[in-house]
């Protein structure tokens, strides 16, 4: 899973008023303004801040937290007899408790503190009661209204750093929990805002996530499933960001992976070929300079602006080529997997390091001798 949050970019909701008060005359001023706003009607904004301390900015662990995985607990169990607490997952993988160090005689389910925590994840910086006018009465068992604040911020960026936490620890059950919780609130945003390039984009990131979690699981079909939506996701959005363009070509490439193993290898050509045309489009709709370095063949084609894209772009597109390449070769297509290597091959070759990416250099001379060791692969006709 990609270890970026794709809410990174987004403004907090409290970002306006989170600056620094300089002294307490500000302060004064900033409550009497609040409380001024009050009186005359007009809604106030208070920042919201965790009392806990699980912040999508800064993080703490808290009384809610396992301290394996250090997420929040997901299908809390506690040790005995010590009675500390941790995620079912993290626990399983020892004998003795982490903390203690007591022999653990048996684990068993504290299903009232993971009551505690679901509740605390469903109200975590996600809805504000709006402001009653005192004037008006309300009529008996009249439904408040609730104001829902924009879920795919905070909330968003809360949800995934869990989920991420998590999945690094190997808790994949808990990430995809948090995830799915996390696509929910999206797609209210989007029944609610309609088919935005931000909601579209975050969408399809999480979507990836939930596919890396279900491969993780074995689940296949449903990994399949998620990367394919991501990508439906992702291409809604008409952006030049290469980060949402490289997690298109990525769930493309992870869909292809799977049909690959699968020995759908038609199936798996489909998209990596669709993960390369990304790539390569990606690259060719931006290049500004009329100075290029162009490769044509009959079944691959690469126009490329070397000297305005990093060895990490350049890089993705050989990857797909190769990954093309290779799937021509066990379909029988020998002489066009042949030429999609050797232009992979022109293509690295081609490339200079600018300084800020020296450390990219052993990726490129891997996929290098990857690529001369598949074309020495095709051994000779024998003489007649």
């Amino acid at each position: 899973m990609t270890p970026v949050c794709p809410f990174v970019k987004v403004a907090r909701p409290d970002e306006a008023s989170s600056k620094k008060v300089g002294d307490n005359q500000n302060k004064h001023h900033s409550g009497q303004e609040g409380k001024a706003k009050q009186e005359s009607g007009e809604s106030a904004t208070i920042s919201p801040k965790c009392p806990f301390g699980y912040d999508s900015q800064s993080f703490k662990l808290g009384p809610f937290s396992c301290m394996i995985c250090q997420a929040l607990l997901f299908e809390s169990s506690k040790c005995v007899p010590c009675s500390h607490v941790y995620c079912k997952a993290c626990i399983s993988r020892f004998k003795d408790c982490p903390l203690c160090g007591a022999d653990i005689e048996k684990i068993e389910a504290d299903t009232n503190l993971q009551t505690v925590v679901d509740r605390f994840i469903e109200g975590h910086a996600r809805i504000k009661r709006s402001q009653v006018n005192k004037d008006q009465e309300e009529a008996v068992g009249e439904k408040k209204t609730v104001i829902y604040e924009d879920v795919s911020l905070e909330r968003g960026a809360f949800l995934v750093q869990q989920a991420m936490r998590a999945f690094r620890a190997h808790n994949v059950e808990s990430a995809k929990s948090r995830l799915s919780l996390c696509a929910e609130d999206i797609r209210e945003q989007l029944e609610r805002m309609g088919s935005t390039s931000e909601l579209c984009s975050q969408l399809g990131a999480v979507l990836g996530m939930m596919g890396d979690c279900c491969r993780a699981l074995g689940d296949t079909g449903a990994a399949v499933t998620y990367f394919e939506e991501s990508a439906s996701f992702l291409k809604k959005v008409q952006t030049d960001d290469l980060e949402i363009i490289h997690t298109l070509s990525v769930s493309l490439n992870k869909v292809g992976d799977l049909k690959y193993y699968d020995g759908d290898l038609q199936g798996a050509r489909s998209y990596y070929f669709q993960s390369l045309n990304v790539r390569r489009d990606a690259i060719k709709n931006t290049a500004s300079s009329p100075s290029q370095v162009l490769y044509r063949n009959t079944m691959y084609y690469c126009q490329v602006l070397v000297t305005n894209f990093t060895i990490a772009e350049i890089l993705d597109v050989v990857v797909s080529l190769a990954k093309v390449a290779d799937v021509d070769r066990n379909i029988g297509n020998e002489d066009v997997a042949i030429d999609g290597f050797q232009e992979a091959i022109r293509l690295l070759d081609s490339l200079t390091l600018k300084s800020e990416e020296v450390g990219l250099e052993q990726r490129r001379l891997s996929v290098l001798e990857f690529l001369k060791n598949q074309l020495a692969e095709k051994q000779p006709d024998p003489a007649p």
